[in-house]
């Protein structure tokens, strides 16, 4: 049964990813005054890529066709280790805030080396942006988990839900709050999300992710955007069940896992929304200015963390 509900919650955030890339495009439109295209659009890029060949560069190697498939690969890996819906699986023990942080940074790291891999300007260029945000981001990340952690006194993420879910009271702490707030910049950067990248721009200037992938194109374009949107699905997952950790289920029961499921999906589509609303009244930041966007994050978590003490 555990195993059962790993492969559930890797489902559920995989599932999630697709259908919030395509709302937060759908409401980004709407808001521009144009229809735009369904919900369901990014699955339909999917399996349409699925079926066609991959063309690769001649001066790319082996590795150029291997990265998307490992970046899904650790993104998968994440999606299971994150408690969206239960506190009892499988990989619940196993389920280290810090092994999440570095299957991410392994996924940056993987769509970095592919995209120079391919010895263009673009992909260098990618690379080169992707990696300088990641050392930025990563240790904002770090600081945030650990706001949350002091008052759960564990880093595992099933313990903290658990606990956290235990202390109604520890919502409206101010530890809570800042963690919160910095997470939430966090998940915006990791996810290439304005203001601090279009991922729907194709301007030399201003792409970071879209660079890197500039070059992939059939089924390899299809793993890489599915890897794009678990990446995302795995964020806000996170970002839901640590900021409102009510509703994770702890037992086995029909009904827990139901409601569990329920709520994991209306806590996505919530923070879904709001990504999208920020877009919309958002414009994308000048390279030099996102270090002090991240340096915020990183100073949220880190007063998150010295409340969190304080209150201790």
């Amino acid at each position: 049964m555990s195993v059962l509900a790993s492969v559930a919650q890797v489902i559920v955030v995989v599932v999630l990813g697709l259908v919030l890339s395509g709302l937060m495009a759908k409401v980004r439109a709407r808001a521009e005054g144009r229809v735009g295209a369904p919900v369901l659009q990014p699955v339909r890029e999917v399996l349409k890529l699925w079926a066609r060949q991959s063309p690769r560069p001649s001066s790319a190697s082996a590795f150029f066709a291997l990265a998307p498939r490992l970046n899904l690969l650790v993104a998968l890996a994440a999606a299971g280790l994150v408690p969206s819906l239960t506190t009892r699986a499988s990989s619940a023990s196993s389920a280290d805030a810090l092994v999440v942080v570095f299957l991410l940074l392994t996924g940056t790291l993987v769509s970095a080396l592919a995209g120079l891999d391919t010895a263009t300007a673009f992909g260098g260029m990618g690379a080169s942006r992707a990696v300088t945000l990641s050392a930025l981001s990563e240790p904002a990340l770090l600081v945030g988990l650990a706001a949350f952690a002091v008052p759960g006194g564990s880093l595992n993420l099933a313990i903290l839900v658990a606990r956290s879910g235990a202390s109604p009271s520890s919502l409206a702490s101010p530890a809570h709050v800042l963690a919160g707030l910095g997470l939430l910049v966090i998940v915006l950067a990791e996810a290439g999300r304005l203001p601090v990248d279009n991922p729907s721009t194709h301007l030399e200037l201003t792409m970071i992710h879209e660079a890197m992938v500039l070059e992939y194109g059939g089924r390899d374009l299809a793993l890489v955007k599915l890897g794009a949107a678990t990446r995302l699905g795995v964020l806000v997952s996170l970002l839901g069940v640590l900021v409102v950790p009510w509703g994770v289920a702890h037992t086995w029961s029909p009904a827990a896992l139901a409601g569990a499921l329920g709520l994991a999906v209306a806590k996505a589509l919530v923070v879904g929304l709001g990504i999208a609303l920020i877009e919309v009244h958002s414009a994308k930041l000048r390279l030099f200015r996102v270090p002090e966007l991240l340096a915020g994050a990183f100073v949220l978590g880190a007063l998150g963390v010295m409340a969190a003490l304080v209150v201790r």
